[in-house]
């Protein structure tokens, strides 16, 4: 039955509340409902969270987010990891009702004294309303203040407008907001929101290939390459953490079968020394739960996430759930596999591509004892030191396994984190994420002009943010856009800015930072002579000392993400007009108050510990606080060819500044400063500098 002051259409809400919406501690989102009632009275609506503890916040007040919508909205911010709740209350405002009414009546003339008398017992309502606890000081003002007006609005001593003025001032208004006098209260089911830990929203990923570091070539040929280990791959851990990333990523390290192995190139004959596709799991070494030979022994894994702890890494393994021909399971569990009608096991086919050296899981026939298997081995890696896992191509797999796994695994390690790789139809990646995905692969590669991005991006900030947060990357092991082909070193430092602006998650594979960018063959999206198949030795140090691809400019990308409080979040993005289709620019912004606090907390402090003297905090200002902003503002040249200008049209009230305020853009890249207003000319040459980063700055009064 509906309420008494009717509250429909609450979000954040999933799947009619069924499912939690999702946040991250610090996190700040809106919270909007449509409210209505009955005839012309006034009302009122707010929203209360309640804590993983089961307690209540305060109430906070919702506002007609646009004239005459009925659509009202607030502001709240989570501030631990936990199942969060939330509701909102709906009720009729006698007092605001009485101020519209007073306000037209008394200047005319009409029911002077009695609009006054009726004033004045309302406002007597809302002091004894007031609850007063012993040593309740603000409670005690409060109702002091109120009573004195009430016997002011019956004092015909004063002027009739003076006494409505007395009703109407700053003190008065403060008072109510956070004493309203309500009737016919009525509140909303109560909405449950997942709160995770920040990096479950936020960070860089890097992702490369530990067999590739340290490998070494027979200069003559005559000797198969000796594979790098994991022990030379974590050497290259501290240049990584170098360039600001947080997170490294490891394609599957388990043995590599050897049936039907996959020679360079994805060649159906391997030669002596082809290592085949790490997502051809198992051989005779082992399987999911065992590591290659040729990489080492979990002694070298433990110091290999050792060693990216100390430098400031968190490692994420690659989860595939498949098998090589020659892995345990096939011999041990051939009902994990599907039998086809000539009697040999079903392998991987994608018409026309084939994959003979992966057998997929059929998850149908032994349902338990296949949950079972993955289970212990999740656990096992978690055990090793894993906290984030890639879930390699979950949407071939049934969504209520995953739903089961993640939901087990987060009863009893709430800070393990899950990405979906899954670049399929949008319901089904959508609904990856309902079910408990923390992070989900996008449409993000292929998306390149102006109008596609703002869509894609609004898309993904707008609604789909409650429970699907992007991972931007702008390359992968199996995908080399044209974009990225055909338009050179500016094209990799736009495609970086764009994902590591836009996203609070963003990633690049291994070889990026060097624009990497032959493709197999043309009209192909896979690199020649991939790593998948084959090792790739890199020379950083002589590309480090050449001054080779675009490794500074990474660092400074990331740099920037790490001292701006405002690129954390992704609910905050808003686009702005340009009047040439070649530019895009866009914004981001959050306020909060500055305090005392020094360091970094998870998600509640400005800079990731870049701050030693004063925190800024996503929440509501507390009196006697400087309240403060972060906003940056981005343009970028999509044209990696050549120059191109434009005027940008500015939202002035998105960046938080009013229509007749002046303010300087610092451009973070540069160190220049300007003057800037609505409309202001931008040239930007790809070549030279393809995007604007500016941190935004009013004009102190």
């Amino acid at each position: 039955m509906i309420g008494r002051i009717p509250i429909l259409d609450v979000e954040p809400v999933v799947e009619c509340g069924h499912r939690p919406a999702k946040a991250v501690v610090g996190e700040t989102f809106q919270v909007s409902a449509t409210v209505i009632r009955e005839g012309h009275g006034a009302l009122g609506a707010g929203v209360v969270l309640r804590d993983p503890a089961g307690t209540s916040g305060p109430l906070v007040l919702m506002r007609e987010l646009a004239p005459g919508t009925d659509r009202y909205g607030a502001e709240v911010t989570v501030t631990s990891e936990g199942d969060w709740q939330f509701h909102v209350e709906a009720w009729s405002d006698p007092i605001a009702h009485w101020h519209h009414d007073a306000a037209i009546k008394i200047p005319r003339g009409q029911d002077v004294e009695l609009m006054l008398a009726e004033g004045a017992l309302l406002f007597e309502r809302a002091a004894r309303a007031i609850r007063q606890p012993p040593g309740a000081a603000r409670q005690a003002a409060a109702r002091v203040l109120l009573t004195t007006l009430a016997r002011r609005l019956r004092d015909r001593s004063v002027p009739p407008a003076d006494r409505l003025a007395a009703a109407t001032t700053p003190e008065i208004r403060g008072v109510l907001a956070g004493f309203p006098l309500r009737d016919l209260v009525t509140r909303s089911a109560r909405l449950p929101v997942l709160v995770d830990r920040l990096r479950a929203l936020y960070g860089a990923w890097y992702e490369f290939f530990p067999r590739s570091e340290g490998v070494q070539f027979d200069p003559m040929g005559s000797r198969e390459p000796v594979p790098g280990t994991l022990r030379t791959a974590a050497r290259r851990l501290e240049a990584i953490a170098e360039m600001g990333f947080d997170v490294v990523y490891l394609p599957p390290v388990h043995p590599i079968g050897t049936s039907f192995r996959k020679g360079r190139n994805n060649t159906l004959e391997a030669r002596p020394g082809d290592p085949g596709s790490p997502w051809a799991i198992g051989s005779a070494e082992g399987g999911h739960d065992a590591i290659h030979p040729d990489l080492g022994t979990f002694s070298d894994f433990a110091a290999f996430v050792r060693r990216a702890g100390e430098v400031g890494l968190e490692v994420a393994l690659d989860l595939a759930l498949q098998a090589s021909p020659d892995h345990p399971w096939v011999k041990e569990h051939p009902e994990w596999f599907t039998t086809r009608a000539d009697g040999s096991v079903a392998y991987a086919e994608n018409p026309p591509k084939k994959y003979q050296d992966i057998y997929p899981i059929n998850f149908d026939n032994d349902p338990e004892g296949l949950y079972a298997e993955v289970l212990r081995i999740v656990r096992m890696w978690i055990e090793q030191g894993v906290r984030i896992f890639r879930v390699d191509n979950p949407h071939t797999k049934p969504l209520r396994f995953w739903e089961r796994l993640l939901a087990d695994i987060r009863e009893t390690d709430p800070d393990v984190l899950f990405l979906a790789e899954a670049f399929t139809r949008p319901a089904m990646m959508r609904t990856l994420a309902m079910i408990g995905f923390h992070q989900s692969y996008t449409y993000f590669t292929w998306r390149n002009g102006k109008d596609e991005l703002t869509e894609y991006m609004r898309e993904l900030s707008g609604p789909a943010a409650a429970y699907m947060r992007p991972n931007l990357f702008a390359n992968t092991p199996d995908i080399l856009h044209e974009y990225l082909q055909r338009g050179g070193p500016a094209a990799f430092r736009i495609r970086a800015v764009l994902a590591a602006m836009l996203s609070p998650a963003w990633g690049i594979y291994s070889g990026f930072e060097l624009c990497e960018n032959t493709p197999l063959r043309p009209g192909s999206e896979e690199y020649l002579d991939s790593e998948k198949y084959q090792y790739r030795a890199r020379d950083w140090d002589a590309a480090a000392r050449d001054g080779l691809g675009i490794a500074p400019f990474i660092t400074d990308l990331n740099r920037i993400r790490n001292s701006h409080l405002a690129l954390r979040w992704l609910r905050n993005l808003r686009f702005h007009h340009v009047d040439q289709p070649e530019l895009i620019c866009f914004s981001k912004r959050v306020t909060g108050r500055v305090t005392a606090a020094a360091g970094a907390g998870t998600g509640s402090t400005y800079g990731a510990g870049n701050l030693t003297e004063r925190s800024f905090v996503q929440a509501a200002p507390q009196a006697g606080e400087h309240v403060g902003a972060d906003t940056v503002l981005v343009v970028v040249n999509l044209d990696p060819h050549q120059a191109r200008e434009a005027t940008v049209w500015l939202d002035l009230p998105a960046l938080g500044i009013d229509w007749h305020e002046g303010f300087t853009v610092t451009d973070e890249l540069s160190g220049e400063s300007y003057r800037w207003g609505q409309a202001n000319y931008v040239r930007l040459d790809p070549a030279v500098r393809p995007a604007h980063i500016f941190t935004v700055t009013r004009d102190l009064a």
